[in-house]
């Protein structure tokens, strides 16, 4: 089944630099404020290589992909990158508050090489849509440097823990670090060959579920096959662009968090909140509630209707309407899956977006009147302040579901799932070469 194997990282050398001001988020959560802030934060910040700046004068020789392994060559050479001396596996322990709480969670999981496997082997499961332009981009950059530098996200279920419990060590941290969003960041290099070889046996069974990173995941197999036609009949399933550098997670720990991202609606010439509200009363039972309610408060109304199946906060910029027990006829589904028809995101997307409000599939995937915001009080400031029509607040999907429908071999709709806290990019890089 799953084929996990030890590396020898390449890791900044914290003698050389604060590792603080040169990791990073992941390449799709950096936005240009914090683009331009990684750029002055230290001249070997890893943006310059995963997100690197345009140029007016950029050509097919001198552009953001040449300059990245421009970058990534130097860097090894002036040893501001040091390659571990031994194989080895990563434990990665992650600490935080949830988002609205100030309690204390860790999330673990290890730092490794997977297999890059094709989905129609069952092994890699995907659970989300991918993008052209964003696996282009991706792929344009992996020929270029020929690393990588991101973390693929992987899930697997060990409920009794025992790939987490191999892993432990009194040791110090061999990396410790708090991002910008207050999060600790701790890895631990494990090099014990008797670990590591338990660590293998016990993912030998395993199934795998891509939580972050389907893009790079995606990326990967591109990568692979296009090697694989180059080498001809000296096919080596342990080439190096046959495995990807991954972060494996277990499903069944109590650290990991899913966040709902709720959409927000705009650009709707024609939005009548009371129009709304009748369309919406023909999928959902429909009661009005606080107009001025607060976030918090929002969320504890989702979280108790949601005891018992869908629940759904519609804000405008002066009613809110909680909308629940869905009563859509079979049809508003067409083929998708009774699996799928439990998500409370489906619900909206096809008895709101689409028939409510008259938004089309297409519109919502060009993101033409719908946009994708995480956090409840910066939607629901986005409509009181007349920047949108309405917010749609939701409950976050639950690890079942998305395990059920990947194992499948479902997928669900973009932005179903937002796993928190991120991955952080530069903690260790797999080159290729």
């Amino acid at each position: 089944m799953a084929q996990i194997e030890a590396f020898r990282a390449f890791r900044y050398d914290m003698a050389r630099v604060a590792l603080a001001q040169v990791a990073t988020q992941p390449y799709d959560k950096i936005t240009h404020e914090m683009q331009d802030r990684y750029y002055a934060a230290s001249p070997y910040n890893l943006v310059r290589i995963i997100l690197g700046k345009c140029n007016a004068s950029d050509d097919p020789t001198d552009n953001p992909y040449t300059r990245a392994a421009t970058f990534f060559e130097n860097w090894r050479r002036e040893e501001i990158f040091r390659q571990d001396p031994e194989p080895s596996v990563y434990r990665y322990a992650q600490q935080f508050s949830p988002p609205g709480s100030n309690l204390q969670v860790e999330r673990t999981g290890f730092i490794a090489l997977g297999k890059l496997e094709d989905y129609s082997a069952r092994i890699v499961h995907r659970h989300e849509q991918t993008l052209a332009k964003p696996k282009a981009d991706r792929l344009d950059l992996l020929r270029a440097t020929r690393a990588h530098f991101g973390q693929i996200f992987m899930l697997y279920s060990d409920p009794a823990a025992e790939v987490d419990g191999a892993l432990l060590t009194a040791n110090p941290p061999t990396i410790k670090m708090h991002d910008e969003y207050g999060v600790l960041h701790q890895v631990w290099r494990i090099s014990d060959t008797g670990i590591i070889e338990l660590v293998r046996e016990k993912m030998r069974e395993k199934k795998l579920i891509i939580a972050d990173g389907h893009h790079r995941y995606e990326t990967a197999l591109t990568y692979r096959n296009e090697r694989r036609a180059q080498a001809g009949n000296a096919l080596d399933p342990r080439a190096p662009y046959e495995f990807a550098m991954m972060t494996f997670v277990n499903m069944d720990s109590p650290g990991l968090l899913i966040l709902p991202t709720h959409r927000v609606v705009h650009g709707l010439t024609e939005f009548s909140i009371e129009s709304f509200r009748r369309e919406a009363s023909e999928y959902f039972s429909v009661e009005e509630a606080d107009a001025s309610l607060t976030p918090s408060r929002a969320r504890s109304i989702l979280r108790e209707a949601g005891q018992t199946g869908t629940a759904l906060l519609a804000i405008a910029a002066d009613r809110v309407f909680l909308l629940s027990r869905p009563k859509a006829p079979s049809e508003v589904f067409g083929n998708i899956s009774l699996r799928q028809q439990e998500l409370d995101v489906m619900h909206l997307h096809k008895c709101l977006l689409e028939r409510a409000l008259g938004i089309s599939e297409e519109s919502v995937r060009n993101q033409q009147n719908v946009a994708y915001v995480r956090d409840a009080e910066q939607a629901m400031t986005m409509v009181r302040a007349g920047e949108a029509n309405v917010a749609f607040l939701m409950n976050p999907a639950r690890i079942k579901q998305i395990r059920d429908i990947a194992f499948a071999g479902e997928v669900l709709p973009q932005k179903s799932t937002d796993f928190y806290p991120k991955l952080l990019s530069g903690l260790t890089v797999y080159a290729l070469e």
